[in-house]
Order: structure tokens, then C-alpha cells, then sequence
């Protein structure tokens, strides 16, 4: 079955553990839109070549009716990284899809490269509201032991406080935010740069939950840090930052395309293992299990962290929608 596909048991899914939770209206945090051609031939993720060769506003309306049925979604959208991605090129597209959603705003994919002032202009030049770095476009090898300075260099955040930018990090190294160097690097920005809005992806990279929990407290008390819920499957990644910074800090966010994968991300040691059918197998005495997407995944963690942290209708509400409208300036 081809990665996008939709099957009858993830409407079920959806319909009997998630209609009555995923507010009417909600704004994505994380979302990626990309164009085929701007990759290798050669090159290409797995994900785009399974899916279509322009996933843009339209597909993402398409797609998305697969994951949350019926809502009217707006979002935080910036191109896939990758790299050997044509970074200006998948900019470029951005801009232009972003035109066709006025309540919709995009992040500009930037590189450790890039001259600064060339991010300046560009910013300015397409309207985009803040910057996605990635380890990927880091020169250290592996990029996975990436520093936060390797891949989103100081210069790029004094841009982003100059012009008040918001900025997604997926943080790398072994133990993410239980890493010391992390944590030093994550407070000196937030606090030598009051003006940017840093937002700290999967959970502040909770996929292995002990990480997030063991490192949240280091940053108790920065007024300029959020999180977004992208493809965190372990509720207790999300709950830590509930208890420490509150529902107003949390976005929910998709992945998208990776909402669309199917399987789950668990903790395993110091580490972690993304399940999935070829890694895994399904046939057990019990029954063969089907996995669920990502998405859903991730929906139904989001939903037993706020269930757990006793939230109210609103404050759910918030991380859905209104913390992303107030963040951005959205009516």
C-alpha cells in the first residue's frame, strides 16, 4: 500500500477516538509543502516519491481530509528539508502557494550558508513570518551530532530578533533536550534575542520522551520559547511541557507529509525507533496489526496529554488554534 493511501480503518480511528476532540477550525505549526523537481531524480525522500509530485495548498487540503476529516485548517507551512533540496527554488514555491491562503503563514528554509542579509531581503521580499533550519545542511559529520550553532548560526538569529521572526528547531544530538550543550545554547538565544519566537519542534525533539522530561526544567522561566506536537507519539513529552510552560506554549502541529507515514516512534534506552512495517513484524499470535498513520498517532497522544493534565475545552482550543493566531498576529 502506497504511504498516502487511506483506508476505512483510519476513519473509524478517527471517528471514535478523535471527532469529538480536533477542534472545527485549527492551525498547523508544522507542515511541509514541497515540489518533486526540486530533488534529484536520484534523490528523492521516500515520502515525496510516493506521494504527489506537487504537494502544495491544494494537496495539503486533499491529504489532510485523510488525517482530521472535516475541519478547516490553516497553518505554519515551510519547504521539506533535504539536502540536496533546491533550497531558493522551494522558497520560491512557498511564496507562491502561500498567496492562495491568506490565513495561512510560511517560514523561510534557510542554510548555515546563507549571508544573512540575504535572509533579510528575502523575508521581506516574500512576507514569511520566520526561518526553518535543519542538521541537515550542517557541515558536521554525522549531522545528527549536530550543535544548534552548526546548522542555525547566530548571525541568522540576529536577523530573526531584528525583524521579530519566529524560528522551528528540530534540535539533534544523542540526548536532545538533556543535552547540556542544548539547553546553554536554547537559553542564551531566547534570552540574548528577546525579540525572536523560538519554536522548538516534536516536543521540543521529545521522541524519546526521557529527554524531554529530564531537560524542560532548564528552560523554566523564558518568555520567547514554544513547542510544537509534531509527530510525538508518547504523551509524556507533551505533558512535561504542560507542567512546566502551560497549554498557552504548545502548538499542535501534523508533520505533514510524515502525518501521512504509518507507525509510531518509541523510547527505547537512550534513544529511539520509529516502527513501521518494514522494520517490524506484524503477523502475532494475537492477530495481525494494522498500523495507524502518524498522524493519528500523534493526535491520540496530544489527546491523553491534555486528558491527563485535566485541560479545559479552551485551553485544548488554544493549542489548536488561538496560541497560533496570538503568536502570528491572525484575526
Amino acid at each position: 500500500m502506497a504511504t498516502w493511501d487511506s483506508t476505512p480503518a483510519d476513519l473509524e480511528l478517527f471517528r471514535r477516538e478523535l471527532d469529538s476532540f480536533v477542534p472545527p477550525v485549527i492551525f498547523d505549526a508544522h507542515a511541509h509543502w514541497y515540489r518533486a523537481d526540486h530533488f534529484p531524480a536520484d534523490a528523492r525522500p521516500a515520502l515525496v516519491t510516493s506521494g504527489p509530485d506537487v504537494a502544495g495548498s491544494a494537496a495539503f487540503d486533499v491529504e489532510m481530509e485523510k488525517i482530521t476529516p472535516g475541519r478547516q485548517t490553516e497553518g505554519l507551512f515551510f519547504p521539506y528539508p533535504h539536502a540536496q533540496v533546491d533550497v531558493e527554488a522551494a522558497n520560491v514555491f512557498l511564496a507562491a502557494e502561500l498567496q492562495k491562503r491568506p490565513g495561512s503563514r510560511g517560514q523561510m528554509l534557510i542554510t548555515p550558508q546563507q549571508d544573512p542579509e540575504l535572509i533579510r531581503e528575502m523575508v521581506r521580499r516574500h512576507g514569511f513570518v520566520g526561518l526553518k533550519c535543519y542538521h541537515v545542511f550542517s557541515s558536521t559529520t554525522p549531522t545528527y551530532d549536530s550543535r544548534i550553532e552548526d546548522f542555525l548560526p547566530e548571525s541568522h538569529v540576529q536577523v530573526a530578533n531584528d525583524l521579530g521572526l519566529s524560528i522551528t528547531l528540530h534540535m539533534v544530538r544523542q540526548r536532545a533536550l538533556a543535552d547540556r550543550q542544548n539547553q546553554v545554547t536554547i537559553r542564551r538565544y531566547c534570552e540574548q534575542y528577546p525579540q525572536i519566537k523560538l519554536i522548538l519542534a516534536h516536543a521540543a525533539r521529545g521522541f524519546n520522551v526521557h529527554h524531554t522530561i529530564e531537560g524542560i526544567e532548564s528552560l523554566r522561566g523564558l518568555q520567547n520559547v514554544w513547542f510544537d506536537t509534531s509527530a510525538v507519539t508518547d504523551s509524556g513529552a507533551i505533558e512535561a511541557i504542560l507542567r512546566v510552560f502551560g497549554p498557552s506554549r504548545v502548538l499542535y502541529g501534523s508533520d505533514f507529509p510524515v502525518s501521512h507515514l504509518r507507525g509510531r516512534c518509541v523510547s527505547l534506552g537512550d534513544s529511539f525507533l520509529w516502527i513501521s512495517a518494514e522494520n517490524t513484524e506484524l503477523d502475532v499470535p494475537y492477530g495481525r496489526i494494522e498500523l495507524a498513520t502518524v498522524g493519528h498517532e500523534s493526535l491520540r497522544t496530544l489527546k491523553v496529554a491534555c486528558q491527563s493534565m485535566r485541560l479545559t475545552d479552551r485551553e485544548v482550543e488554544a493549542i489548536f488554534l488561538t496560541n497560533a493566531r496570538e503568536l502570528w498576529g491572525l484575526a
